[in-house]
């Protein structure tokens, strides 16, 4: 059986490349973006935690945990995309308990879902500005991890392709056919670049196209009498590097995947391993929002964002327009924390991520509770700020409702 996965971001590549491995027959993958991982996949944080979650997503984020640090040892993930251990860290922060499930909404920090606060100690980032105090430890490091979310991407696409999984991109789902009985028979597309229209046989789709899917879903199901409540939230951020990040040590070696997330050092033998990467949470009083910054191995980027607004979804993620204001804010916010002059801005970007009230994704098939909606048909999308730590989690529970099998992770909760 067909299967076509629409949106080419790191939840549909994932979704791709776990069905891929069961030897599914015919698998495709359309993106209507000329440029591959132009929003949220590629410009987001990479930040992942395991149980950060209220208790609708709490089991698929333990699985999605657990399966980056999987893929990563299998995988050289440290090397490839650049998967590290995290240690988060509140700076001046009140943080409370994890109940609340719509932070992002509020416009406050993600901090206020950890559900455990370890001692603090030590632990102090490197980059951090002397005048500023010793952040509070949230999590050393067991829970919490790092990784490049566009290097990530890049790599579940190659695997993909490797397995015969086709890329039809820049295109776009226009319509669809079913058989007398109801079921999906082929997708009909049109490439962007040269207006060629053909068919692609589909008996089993999937939409995972982030904060544009419920705009997919209308196209595609206009006489549905169900809708998809994915909006966008529009987030600003900057790539920046510091002379103080990554410590220079000629004799320092990266840690193997088990040192990597649990802290030790004795895979390294004699040599000092890098450091373990900074999440660091904190608030800006003056420009009234919830700075979130991250360190990166062994790129040596610092990431910084937090910085959210309505600003309208464009056709494609490519038509962004940057607004000067919002970087010169990030910037100011950079300068404290790092210090005047400390860093160097490699990279402005603006990109959306799919939100939903309830603060929880959609993961689960085109149904609403009663029962009504379109067979053989399910959607992946809403994650928000999670996208990146439970995209894995999402492409194998996903996979496995595609092939009829029960999910290894409690999604009920999230479904419509």
């Amino acid at each position: 059986m067909a299967t076509v996965i629409i949106g080419v971001g790191i939840i549909g590549t994932s979704t791709a490349y776990y069905l891929s491995q069961s030897h599914t027959p015919s698998i495709h993958l359309i993106e209507s973006s000329p440029e591959l991982f132009a929003s949220a996949s590629g410009y987001a944080a990479g930040f992942l935690a395991r149980d950060w979650f209220a208790p609708a997503s709490a089991s698929l984020g333990r699985l999605s945990f657990d399966l980056h640090k999987k893929l990563a040892k299998e995988h050289n993930g440290h090397k490839i995309w650049g998967y590290s251990r995290s240690t988060a860290t509140s700076l001046a922060e009140t943080i409370g308990g994890g109940e609340e499930e719509d932070w992002l909404g509020e416009g406050t920090s993600r901090a206020k879902a950890a559900k455990r606060i370890a001692e603090n100690d030590d632990t102090r980032p490197v980059w951090l500005a002397p005048r500023h105090g010793k952040p509070d430890i949230i999590d050393k490091g067991d829970g919490t991890a790092q990784l490049d979310p566009f290097e990530l991407c890049q790599f579940l696409l190659s695997e993909c392709k490797s397995r015969g999984v086709r890329l039809h991109q820049p295109a776009k789902a226009t319509s669809l056919t079913r058989d007398p009985s109801g079921t999906l028979s082929c997708i009909h597309v049109r490439n962007s670049e040269t207006s060629e229209e053909y068919d692609i046989p589909c008996t089993r789709l999937v939409l995972a196209a982030g904060a544009w899917t419920s705009q997919v879903f209308q196209r595609l199901f206009p006489n549905s009498k169900i809708q998809i409540p994915v909006s966008s939230l529009a987030g600003h951020s900057l790539l920046l590097r510091s002379s103080h990040w990554p410590p220079r040590s000629s004799d320092m070696v990266p840690p193997d995947i088990d040192s990597i997330q649990h802290g030790t050092n004795d895979s390294a033998g004699s040599a000092k391993t890098q450091p373990p990467c900074h999440a660091l949470f904190t608030s800006d009083s003056v420009a009234s929002y919830s700075p979130e910054l991250f360190t990166r191995l062994p790129s040596g980027h610092i990431y910084i964002a937090g910085l959210n607004g309505p600003y309208p979804l464009p056709a494609l993620p490519t038509e962004r327009i940057i607004d000067p204001k919002a970087i010169e804010t990030l910037k100011r916010t950079a300068e404290s924390l790092l210090g005047i002059g400390e860093f160097e801005i490699e990279r402005e970007a603006l990109c959306w991520r799919p939100v939903t009230r309830r603060g929880v994704p959609i993961v689960g098939p085109a149904k609403n509770k009663w029962g009504e909606g379109e067979q053989g048909v399910w959607i992946a999308a809403g994650h928000g700020p999670w996208g990146i730590s439970m995209s894995l989690g999402t492409g194998y529970v996903v996979a496995e409702m595609v092939e009829g099998r029960e999910t290894t992770a409690d999604v009920k909760g999230l479904r419509l």
